[in-house]
């Protein structure tokens, strides 16, 4: 007989096999879902010990059913898609997995910044219509050398990628009010002003986490101040990128392209989702991953390990290695 029931409430992974591997043997039983929007969790899991969440929406009308639970364990690094304070108010503690994927996303980001600093989807394009002419630059290239490099946000990953970019050649320069300017020059970078980064760098990268104050931290305003042969590289949360003011900008040459990891809309949080809910998807200059920058094989392994691990601690009595608090009342 089991001690605990610890569901998963959506996964795309093959197999729960890492899960369970951790799991059972302090007599969990693993039980997994497919509840991608969270909608019907409340009664799927009312019995839960522990829920291990990847894309489902777990808010306070969910946690007030789940009498039992006594961790949320998100996958990711983001806590968005749970409510945090009601988590606590209810007894449950929330955790995540902060470390994962920051060489991956920061991969991810150089490699779309080169992909669209060098051309290389409308080299490809004309290529493929039997064009063959260095001519064919949607926008003159631009020496890497010495171009500016604008990191939005300067965490974990925007540090990693710093490092990365500089060997490029680069100028780095970064806004995040909550970053010292010290700091920043320890990685090489300046720190700016944030109306400074978008009028006057190459590359715009979003790598600032999804909270209110984020929140189409990238606006029509913020993208009229950027050049006409700029580009901007989205590694974030889709919905710190306005669309609509994107593909204005986009559609009327404000910049020559972009290229986001997740669309506003976020598809895998979606029923029924298809590409012409978004007009950004009708566009030759704007190029998507679907969610996949945080992906390798090593990360989603590490991921789920950790995850699992940090509700066999709270389980077994013990403190979780990566808790994450309520936000503080101002």
């Amino acid at each position: 007989m089991s001690n605990f029931k610890v569901y998963v409430s959506d996964y795309d992974y093959p197999d729960i096999s890492i899960e369970k591997e951790v799991l059972e043997p302090i007599g969990a039983q693993v039980i997994g879902l497919q509840d991608k929007t969270g909608e019907n969790l409340a009664e799927l899991a009312a019995d839960a010990d522990g829920i291990l969440q990847q894309y489902a929406k777990i808010f306070r009308p969910t946690i007030e059913k789940l009498k039992n639970c006594k961790i949320i364990a998100r996958y990711g690094i983001g806590v968005d898609i749970v409510d945090v304070a009601a988590a606590y108010e209810h007894g449950m503690v929330v955790t995540n997995v902060p470390d994962y994927c920051i060489d991956e996303v920061a991969d991810h980001a150089a490699a779309y910044s080169m992909m669209l600093s060098r051309n290389l989807p409308f080299y490809n394009a004309k290529v493929h219509a039997g064009s063959y002419r260095w001519e064919d630059w949607r926008s003159p290239i631009t020496r890497s050398r010495n171009a500016r490099y604008g990191l939005l946000g300067f965490g974990r990953i925007a540090q990693n990628l710093s490092r990365k970019m500089a060997a490029f050649g680069f100028e780095l320069v970064s806004y995040d009010p909550y970053v010292s300017e010290s700091f920043m020059r320890t990685y090489g970078v300046k720190k700016v002003g944030v109306e400074e980064l978008f009028s006057t760098s190459h590359i715009v990268c979003v790598l600032t986490p999804y909270t209110a104050e984020t929140a189409h931290i990238v606006n029509e305003e913020r993208l009229q101040l950027m050049q006409k042969d700029s580009y901007l590289v989205a590694v974030s949360r889709g919905k710190c990128v306005d669309n609509k003011a994107l593909y204005k900008a986009l559609s009327e040459g404000w910049i020559t392209a972009a290229a986001l990891d997740d669309p506003e809309e976020e598809p895998m949080k979606m029923k029924g989702w298809t590409p012409d809910i978004n007009p950004l998807f009708s566009l030759d200059n704007c190029f998507f991953t679907p969610h996949t920058a945080y992906i390798s094989k090593e990360a989603l392994t590490e991921c789920r390990y950790i995850a699992a691990e940090n509700v066999k601690s709270v389980l077994l009595g013990k403190r979780p290695m990566n808790l994450v608090r309520p936000a503080a009342k101002m």
